[in-house]
């Protein structure tokens, strides 16, 4: 199973959602608080190409993007392979 990084910060709903999600399904992850830390933050947007909102997700070295994208994906079915390769 690839490494899974989420960049948070506190309080914020979608951040929970997708940590809510990613704990169900039993995934080892790396959680980054980066709400009000200014060098954290600046490596979350450098790392996602320009992402500033939160959370940003990645799985392994692949940038999938925050919450909706990440749902979209588990809706499509396709988070799971994504977990597992």
């Amino acid at each position: 199973m690839p490494k899974v990084t989420i960049y948070t910060r506190a309080f914020c709903p979608y951040c929970s959602r997708a940590l809510a999600l990613l704990k169900g399904k039993k995934v080892d992850l790396t959680e980054i608080d980066a709400g009000m830390d200014a060098a954290k933050k600046a490596e979350m947007i450098e790392r996602s190409g320009g992402g500033r909102t939160f959370p940003q997700i990645f799985i392994g070295d692949k940038h999938i993007g925050g919450c909706d994208d990440m749902m979209a994906l588990d809706r499509a079915g396709e988070l799971d392979a994504l977990l597992a390769a």
